[in-house]
């Protein structure tokens, strides 16, 4: 169907000491549609300074690419469905713990996306249907094993 490209370059910087650990984990992640962005390991997992509390990590892209596919495919089903979106803010939050093998994932993503519709606003259970509807049609949430849930925003739906 289609194939989609990621760029990762790093390099050890002088007077860095590989063997000890002791080197950055600073990074860059080039996305086939032109932009670059810094990235790192979490500070959470590597402790600075060899890690970039202000680059992404993976857990933080993992977490974007499924709020992402989420809303886009979100959109999708509530434009068929008649709907006009005029916005939608999600403040995702993935949860890494041990998973069922014993090995540490991010085991969780909760989804808390704030829609604003134009005209007739549909019903929690019409907005519920769009979600599971938008969750069955997204494909990063097809591809991962992390439970994912859609919960109000901390201002409710």
């Amino acid at each position: 169907m289609a194939s989609y490209t990621a760029t990762i370059d790093w390099a050890l910087q002088p007077g860095e000491d590989f063997v000890a650990g002791r080197y950055s984990r600073g990074h860059s992640v080039a996305f086939d549609g032109g932009i670059t962005v810094p990235a790192s390991a979490s500070p959470h997992v590597v402790p600075a300074p060899w890690s970039v509390a202000e680059a992404v990590d993976p857990e933080e892209m993992l977490v974007a690419a499924i709020s992402n596919c989420h809303m886009l495919s979100f959109l999708h089903v509530a434009r068929n469905a008649g709907h006009v979106v005029l916005s939608y803010h999600d403040e995702a939050e993935g949860v890494m713990r041990k998973n069922a093998e014993g090995r540490i994932a991010v085991t969780r993503v909760a989804l808390r996306p704030a829609i604003r519709f134009e005209g007739r606003q549909p019903s929690a259970d019409e907005i519920d249907a769009l979600h599971h509807q938008a969750h069955e049609t997204c494909f990063i949430a097809s591809s991962v094993k992390t439970e994912i849930v859609v919960e109000p925003p901390a201002g409710g739906f």
